[in-house]
């Protein structure tokens, strides 16, 4: 009886403390500073030959790849869409480091037009660390790949044996290993030891069916972020336009209050100078269109956190200036 064929992986890699080496063993914070390189995926590969039982992996041979801006993103989004256009890959490894990976998981879910796995990992500890967490998020992001269920539920983050959807997951600890969660909405599943589990599925809209198009794009559109607190002052906003911004994040107080900025928020709107989201800083709920700091023509973020908006916001700016058609984007991703 034939072989049945392993499924064909490709490992990307950016930045990041997964495959970082430190001084020691016991260097868990500093190891940024230790100067020794991080690891290649074909360094990496070798010290993990559980992998070779599960799939065919391939190192992407462009790393690192630049993920630091929005442009970069769009990218990074173009060249995994040609690459799971190809019969010989099944699915995408990511890993790159927890302080973004929010963002570029988010960013490829709107983007990555194929129903094929994305998978983004990373660590909070070197690989050289004693109990390092990375070879086993590297190992079960594999497993999670290749699971047929993983197929269609767009991009998912895999880290502490715990599966999360790019939209709602966040880092929510500096350095302990379960800093990902979904908060409000919860996790998607597990890849336990005995098999990878799911027990739910996303529900707005992501790659396969998404509409934005970023081969189209040249230069993504700029959106800033303004954090709200009690001693953020005005003339920030205009900062913001007078550098070019076309898209402007509030990151409110409390269920979305623009506090100290509120005037000028208000009138940048009226005069329609530039497309203004109102996000929340607290870390979970929903921000409403209707509320006591919304005027016309703003455009509500729902539960995304301010930095997810901010990635939403450029990208309905590819698409349209009009406030409700960009509300309608933001209801449905």
């Amino acid at each position: 009886m034939p072989t049945p064929q392993l499924p064909r992986l490709r490992l990307m890699i950016a930045a990041g403390t997964l495959h970082s080496r430190g001084r020691d063993r016991m260097d868990f914070t500093r190891y940024g500073r230790s100067g020794k390189p991080r690891m290649t995926g074909d360094e990496i590969l070798p010290t993990l030959p559980e992998l070779g039982a599960l799939a065919h992996i391939e190192v992407d041979a462009g790393n690192p790849q630049d993920i630091a801006t929005h442009d970069e993103l769009r990218r990074l989004a173009v060249k995994i869409e040609k690459m799971l256009q190809a019969d010989e890959v099944d699915g995408v490894i990511f890993v790159q480091g927890t302080n973004s990976l929010e963002e570029t998981a988010y960013f490829l879910n709107l983007t990555v037009r194929s129903d094929k796995p994305i998978v983004i990992t990373g660590a909070q500890r070197p690989y050289t660390a004693l109990s390092a967490d990375g070879p086993l998020n590297l190992l079960n992001a594999v497993r999670v790949a290749v699971d047929p269920e993983t197929r269609g539920k767009g991009v998912v983050v895999v880290l502490n044996d715990e599966i999360n959807a790019a939209r709602e997951v966040t880092k929510t600890n500096t350095y302990r290993v379960q800093t990902f969660r979904s908060r409000d909405i919860g996790l998607l599943g597990y890849a336990d030891p005995d098999r990878v589990v799911y027990y739910r599925a996303p529900l707005r809209r992501h790659t396969i069916t998404s509409e934005f198009k970023v081969h189209a794009i040249e230069r993504m559109p700029l959106v800033d972020v303004l954090y709200v607190h009690a001693g953020c002052r005005a003339g920030l906003a205009e900062s913001a336009l007078a550098s070019g911004a076309q898209g402007i994040v509030i990151a409110g107080s409390g269920a979305g209050s623009t506090g100290n900025l509120a005037a000028e928020i208000n009138a940048i709107v009226a005069a329609q100078r530039a497309v203004v989201v109102l996000s929340s800083r607290v870390g979970e709920g929903r921000v409403l269109r209707e509320n006591n700091w919304s005027e016309a023509g703003m455009v509500a973020a729902d539960n995304l956190p301010p930095h997810k908006a901010a990635l939403l916001l450029s990208l309905a700016l590819t698409l349209s200036r009009n406030p409700d058609e960009i509300q309608q984007l933001f209801d449905r991703y």
